[in-house]
């Protein structure tokens, strides 16, 4: 099946008779992107499944007010990255740890995982990634794995294009340095 553009998408579900058709398309089309954005945020597939599920009622909920000032994938991002956000900061209010010892639950969680099938050194780069901050770690991902432009990730995290291109830098040295230290 050819690949179905958000124009066609929009057009559909702003049409009551054809809005689950288009929700069906906008899920094919970007579930699973978002999925894996989610997990590698938050590490656990049943948090992750959790808030891919929350992020697409709440796009089914605000589809019909998206006023096209961005592209529709760039918009879903930001939905994800800030319910991931929220589920990360409630995570750390709730256990009221700091946020770096957030990042050492969710290691462990990423070693006992059953859903984790990556080799040992997939496993090093997600505990390198882990140990990063949250805004160098949400760069890095979406720029490393997610292929978005420093235009796109700014616009979705609301952040000059400089600033985003320090950040990924900052990121790749620690990563660099973490996977070096830790052989």
């Amino acid at each position: 099946m050819a690949q179905v553009e958000d124009s066609e998408i929009l057009l559909k579900f702003a049409d009551e008779r054809t809005r689950s058709e288009a929700f069906n398309l906008l899920l094919r089309k970007y579930q699973q992107k978002i999925y894996w954005h989610i997990r590698r945020l938050v590490i656990d597939h049943d948090d992750a499944d959790d808030i891919a599920q929350d992020v697409f009622i709440k796009v089914w909920k605000s589809l019909g007010n998206f006023r096209n000032n961005s592209q529709l994938y760039t918009w879903l991002y930001r939905i994800a990255t800030n319910e991931c956000l929220t589920f990360l900061n409630k995570k750390k209010h709730q256990n009221n740890i700091p946020l770096d010892e957030v990042a050492y639950d969710l290691a462990d969680s990423l070693a006992e995982g059953s859903y984790f099938n990556g080799d040992r050194a997939q496993m090093k780069l997600q505990q390198a990634l882990l140990t990063l901050p949250e805004k160098q770690r949400l760069v890095f991902n979406m720029k490393y794995f997610d292929d978005l432009k420093y235009e796109e990730i700014s616009e979705i995290l609301g952040t000059s294009v400089g600033g985003l291109k320090a950040s990924f830098h900052f990121a790749v040295k620690k990563i660099e340095d973490y996977l070096t230290s830790n052989d």
